[in-house]
């Protein structure tokens, strides 16, 4: 009788959790017959809040299980995987994009409840769908010369300019936090929503127009770093950047509007800065309010070593690109506080001396016939999910 009622109460605290395991590893969702698990689900939304995803994390989640299941089930079709030693050289390959090894980062999941087979399944279906879209799509992501002389015709060289309206967001990165701060930019720069990312930019972004949602003025495109301009100017409206890779950063930018102007400027070949290197952010936006031009900048580093000012005229391709992306959006006289250096413990008061005009560089017809075609890829790509999706069967 004593042994009876034992096992009665055993009974009692293992059948709640064997139910609750059962229901772990339950279908909750089915694409065309293919079960996503509650495992799989919670998973994911595990890796999406260590990515800082915005958004309703469990809708996210989902959709992009659901794409995964129609994108895997495709890429069984034409018999795709990754062999041998390809799918941990694919893993090394993401996790360097962070500047991180492969195991610290599966250290940082592990300590977020992350399998390391959720990773492998995330990494090997994005590689296998990106290089099964290039096969699939070659022949219609064909750029033409015309297309990339129309291309280099937007880039301001001629009678009319091209000016744009766009968000920034500049995520810090410094080497601890790189990983992190690279899938939370990926994730935003899937959004499409002028006001998603403007209230992304108020709480992650480090510049100052954070406190506009991320919203500049309208800008001359020819601002911009050459290798920039095309990217710029072949999104849509409301389309955001793929992550930009800066020192200790990622920026990211959103087009808001486009425009042409008569008798644009052309861009320029080379722009004159001054970098003065300061103390604390406190020193540097006191120093910012005491100068007009570069000249006053030398007032300021008297009896100073020599290494605290810089001043340079160099082409913008020489320029470093996270102050380039600050010059870009000053004027002559005008300072930027935002920058550091030695991880964060020296301020930079940036300011814009001039900029030089003269007989352009050639355009990189290449690189640009690149970025043609990769968007090219990524809109063909869109649109083939959208049709799986028309075409399958989804429960739950």
């Amino acid at each position: 009788m004593r042994l009876t009622f034992v096992f009665a109460v055993l009974a009692g605290l293992w059948l709640p959790m064997i139910a609750a395991a059962q229901g772990t590893f339950s279908p909750v969702i089915t694409v065309n017959d293919k079960a996503i698990t509650g495992y799989e689900l919670d998973q994911r939304i595990r890796l999406l809040t260590l990515f800082r995803t915005p958004g309703n994390l469990l809708e996210v989640a989902r959709e992009q299980l659901i794409d995964d299941r129609l994108k895997q089930q495709t890429l069984e079709g034409v018999g795709a995987s990754l062999v041998g030693d390809a799918l941990e050289t694919e893993m090394e390959s993401f996790t360097a994009r962070a500047n991180l090894e492969l195991d610290q980062f599966l250290t940082v999941l592990q300590q977020n409840g992350i399998e390391r087979a959720t990773l492998e399944e995330f990494v090997q279906t994005g590689v296998l769908w990106r290089d099964y879209v290039r096969r699939r799509f070659d022949s219609r992501a064909q750029i033409t010369d015309a297309e990339v002389d129309r291309a280099i015709g937007q880039l301001g060289g001629g009678t009319q300019g091209i000016e744009v309206l766009l968000s920034e967001i500049i995520i810090p990165a410094p080497p601890p936090e790189a990983a992190q701060a690279l899938a939370q930019a990926e994730q935003i720069a899937r959004l499409t929503s002028t006001s998603a990312f403007s209230a992304q930019a108020r709480e992650v972004s480090a510049l100052p127009s954070r406190n506009n949602g991320g919203r500049l003025g309208w800008l001359p495109i020819s601002n911009y770093p050459p290798q920039l301009r095309p990217v710029l100017l072949a999104l849509d409206l409301g389309e955001v950047t793929a992550p930009i890779q800066i020192p200790n950063g990622i920026a990211l930018f959103q087009m808001r509007g486009i425009r042409e102007v008569a008798a644009g400027a052309s861009a320029p070949t080379a722009i004159e800065y001054a970098a003065y290197y300061v103390a604390s952010p406190q020193e540097a936006q006191a120093v910012a309010e005491r100068v007009d031009t570069c000249d006053d900048l030398y007032g300021e580093a008297k009896g100073q070593p020599a290494e605290v000012l810089e001043r340079d005229t160099l082409p913008i391709a020489d320029i470093p690109q996270d102050v380039v992306l600050e010059l870009a959006r000053l004027d002559a006289g005008e300072v930027s506080t935002t920058l550091t250096r030695s991880e964060g413990q020296t301020s930079v008061v940036l300011m814009l001396c001039n900029r030089q005009f003269g007989e352009s560089e050639p355009a990189d017809r290449d690189q640009i016939r690149s970025q043609l075609r990769s968007r090219r890829l990524s809109g063909l790509a869109d649109g083939l999910i959208a049709d799986l999706r028309a075409a399958a069967t989804i429960n739950g």
